[in-house]
Formats: structure tokens, sequence, C-alpha cells
């Protein structure tokens, strides 16, 4: 959904305590389509035992660990460490997007504060992370989503279970806020024919909502269009180039 600039430097900042170790691998995956991932911190209190499987990815992926005690119980220290370094690289370094993985709504304002430089911020955390977080990103993926490109040939049970599922047409159809999203970035996209450029309604789409195809199972926009069948689909011979109408309004 976001454009992609394989020149643009982005930086990952990972929450340990509240993202999974499994999912490291799709989400670099993921950044890695909109530029390069060159800075990669994952900040936790390593000495703790629910951490100890992190070692392996974090020397797999090149993330370099924060550690940060726990110097009270009812304040997290690492989640203020990790929005100390973030406003800092913020100022002094030149980062095209910034990435939060976690799914704590107190990096919310963080967030605000780097969109409000006029820069992405790629959110990516669990289904349960509340939506002030995610809407607040430019665009937010949910970590079960990724899982499946990091699964060996033989995954565990557990693994399967989490594996997402896609989204039939008619689920979708069902899903009021998508249909009213998409039905309106083409209405806003249109040219005087009823016509949109698929890549207009994506970048209209990005502009406004921290949507992304992945949550529904799709890894690009145009799958989930033909999928949803709520529109007419043309791609022109020459440039490949796919436009859509709304078949309500189709003669």
């Amino acid at each position: 959904m976001a454009s992609k600039n394989k020149d643009s430097h982005i930086a990952l900042f990972i929450d340990s305590d509240n993202i999974s170790h499994r999912a490291l691998d799709g989400i670099i995956n993921e950044l890695s389509k909109y530029g390069v991932v060159n800075i990669r911190q994952a900040y936790g209190n390593w000495t703790k035992d629910n951490l100890k499987n992190w070692e392996a990815k974090l020397l797999e992926l090149a993330i370099k660990p924060i550690q940060q005690f726990d110097y009270s119980k009812n304040k997290n220290a690492t989640d203020i460490l990790m929005t100390i370094d973030a406003m800092d690289l913020l100022h002094t370094k030149q980062i095209d997007a910034f990435a939060f993985a976690t799914s704590d709504s107190d990096f919310t304002p963080v967030v605000m504060r780097v969109q409000a430089e006029g820069i992405k911020v790629y959110g990516f955390g669990e289904k349960k992370t509340p939506k002030p977080f995610m809407a607040a990103c430019s665009q937010f993926i949910f970590t079960e989503n990724l899982m499946s490109d990091a699964f060996s040939k033989s995954p565990t049970l557990e693994e399967k279970i989490q594996q997402p599922k896609r989204k039939t047409g008619d689920e979708m159809r069902k899903d009021s806020w998508l249909v009213n999203l998409l039905q309106n970035a083409v209405e806003q996209t249109m040219e005087d024919d009823g016509w949109a450029n698929l890549a207009d309604i994506g970048q209209y789409i990005n502009n406004n909502s921290s949507f992304s195809p992945i949550n529904y199972g799709y890894k690009k926009l145009s799958q989930l269009i033909d999928q949803i069948d709520l529109f007419d689909i043309y791609v022109d011979e020459n440039s490949k180039q796919m436009s859509i109408r709304d078949k309500r309004y189709s003669s």
C-alpha cells in the first residue's frame, strides 16, 4: 500500500515485551519491500526467562538488543527508553520511515509525533493491539499474518493454528469498514468515465488509513479487489496498469 522506494532508510524499534520473536522474519521481509532496514533495535530486560528464546533470532537478523532493567513494577522502563531513542533518532539521523513492532497503545503519541514530521510509520502488532495505535500508523499489519513466512516446512501445531486465513469475497463484502474504504477510494480517484487507476486508489487509501491487504490474507491490493467482487476490472495490454470501476455505477 505504501509507496515503495528501495533507497529509503528505515529504523525498526521492537518492543520485546509485546511482540513474538516468531514474527521478526515476517516484519523484516515486509519492511524490505519499502527500503533498507538500517537500524534494527529490540528493547527488553534480557535477564528475564520469557525472553530467552530471542537470542538466536536477534543474531540471525542482525538486530541489536537494548538492555533495560525493570526499575519499578508500576512503570515500564523499556517503553520509556524506546521512546527516548526514537525521538533522538528523529532529530539526529536521516530516516525516511520508522517502524514500531509492539501491541502497546502507549506508543501512539510517539507515532503521531513522527507522523507530524511527514515521516511514514509502519506498525506491527498482534490482533489485540488497541485501535488508536493502529490508526495512528501509516500502515499497520497484524503479526499473526506474517508468521507463516517464517515457518519451517514442518510447523508445530501452534504455528499451524496461527497461520492466517484468507478472507473470502463474501466475508469481505460483509465488512462494512472495508467496503466503505474501497468504494470511497474509487470515488475520490476516478475519472469522469468512472474508472480509477489502482495505483491512485492505493495511494489514497495509504494517505487516509492504516489498511493493509495482508490483514485479510492477500499480499496485494489487486488480489483483494479481484476477490471481493465489487468492482469491474480492466488491465491495459500495453502498460499492464489496472483500473477499476464500482459495479454499482456500471452501465
